[in-house]
Parts: structure tokens; sequence; C-alpha cells
């Protein structure tokens, strides 16, 4: 099937929410008391936080996507970073309220919301519109093909920040479970080259390395990006990123400077090094 909008293919998840679901739980039950306090690569937040963060997930998933139950009223949102920080907010009080809450409890919690919001993702016409739009991608309108998407970006990488605070990082670099992840983070490529302007032709190759990794192009064409199916035999610049780094490029869970050592650049170094500021979340 193709995205009708850019004819690409889409990008099939909802099968993997339980998967994901029960590696969750897997990792979360294995931890010790003291594994729940540990730092992770998100700034603030410990082990815990993360599994709470994931639970609201679910939650206002359940609550306005399923019930269409909003809530309290946001302000007035005029730009991307008014929306950043209202979810940064949210995101904050949220956390501070489960601070009371124990993690056999949570743990609970997120194994019967998980099931009820994949079976929800089940439901939803791939081609209809959704309810809220990929702003890191650039779209003031999605598919809810590519907003189902998105919902498991998140939870790959929330999980996997989790799992690389305890050291148990592998289940999720499957071809199985990763690619869907890169795939879906690398439709922010187009919209977060907008601005740099080259010749016409002018064409960019990233390739993650590892198991799960795959190759994207975009080429300049009639004054924007595009996206390349086909290979590209003469890319203006390629940009190669160890698979266990990637992820945590476009989720600022890594510094440049230590992701520069993970990454080689060949061709145009300016348009290359612009992969260090992409991002695939709401940051």
């Amino acid at each position: 099937m193709f995205d009708m909008k850019t004819s690409q293919t889409i990008i099939p998840t909802q099968h993997l929410f339980p998967i994901l679901d029960d590696l969750l739980i897997d990792v979360l039950q294995s931890l010790s008391p003291t594994d729940w306090h540990l730092p992770t690569v998100a700034p603030l937040w410990q082990v815990k936080d993360i599994a709470v963060h994931l639970l609201d997930g679910n939650l206002r998933t359940l609550s306005m996507l399923r019930d269409a139950y909003f809530g309290e009223t946001p302000p007035p949102i005029n730009s991307y970073q008014d929306l950043v920080h209202f979810l940064n907010q949210l995101n904050a009080e949220w956390i501070k309220a489960f601070r009371r809450v124990s993690p056999k409890v949570l743990v609970e919690l997120l194994q019967i919301t998980g099931v009820q919001v994949s079976s929800h993702f089940a439901t939803l016409p791939p081609y209809e519109k959704a309810l809220f739009s990929v702003a890191w991608a650039g779209e003031d309108e999605s598919y809810n093909w590519f907003h189902v998407a998105r919902e498991y970006t998140e939870k790959w990488h929330h999980q996997q920040q989790i799992r690389l605070a305890v050291h148990q990082t592998a289940p999720l670099y499957s071809k199985d479970l990763y690619e869907p992840y890169l795939a879906t983070s690398m439709r922010a490529l187009p919209h977060h080259y907008r601005d740099i302007k080259v010749q016409e032709g002018n064409s960019l190759v990233i390739s993650v390395l590892g198991e799960g990794g795959g190759t994207w192009a975009i080429e300049q064409q009639q004054n924007q990006w595009i996206w390349v199916e086909h290979a590209v035999a003469n890319p203006t610049s390629t940009v190669e990123i160890a698979g266990e780094v990637a992820w945590r490029i476009f989720t600022k869970g890594i510094s440049r400077k230590e992701a520069q050592n993970h990454v080689k650049i060949s061709g145009e170094a300016t348009l290359g090094e612009k992969i260090f500021d992409m991002l695939a979340v709401m940051a």
C-alpha cells in the first residue's frame, strides 16, 4: 500500500504494539527496586518516570482518540514551540503525581491499558484523517497510519531509554521492531532539510547500519527536498550511522560530540552534518 500524499509505501505498525508491550512488561518486571530509580538519557527522568510517561500516553490515547474526551482546554497554541511547551508541562505534572504510585501498580496499569490501546489502533482505517498530525514531519494533517506509526516510535524509543539504562537493549534492535521505528523517523528528513538550499538534483543518502537498519534518500527537485525510492548512483552526501546511535540522535538522547564518533559522512560535509540536528519527537 502507498501513502497517497507521498507515493511512498506506508509503514504498517498496528500489529507490532502487542509485541512491544509484552517486551515492556518483561523488562519492567525484571527490574530491582534500585533499577527503577536509575538515570536515563532523557534529561531529568529516571526509569520509573519514563514508564509513567508511557502510561500517560496510553491513557491519553484511550481518552482522546477512543472516547473523544479531552479534559482540560489547552492555552492558545500559536506555534510549534507553544505546543512543545504545553506537552512538557503536562508530562511534568503527570510524573510528579505518580511519585506516590508503586512500580507494581504501574506495571499492572500498563498491562491493562496497553491491550486496550493496541485494540483501538487496530480499528483505525489507515487512510482516514488522524485526529493529530505528525508535526515533526511538517504535516498539518496526517493519515491514521502515520499517526499510529508515530505512536509506535514513541513507545519504541521510550522503552529503549529504559533498556539502555538497565543494559537490556538487544530485543528492540531486531529487524522486525527497529526497521519500522527508523522508517517512520526518517519521514522527518524532507521537513528537516527544508531550509537547506542546494542545486537541482543534489541528493542525500542516509544509511543506518546493523540488523534493523536500512537506507533512505532525499533529492532536491524544484526547490524542495523529495523522497527518492530508487537507489541514488552518485549522492551529494552520504551518511552512515551506527544502529545503536541513530535512535538516540533523533530523540535528543546523545550529544553531538559523542554521536560524531559513530557517524561517517562522505561527500558534502555540511549537508551530511545537518542530520545531527534532526528530531523525530516533539521537542
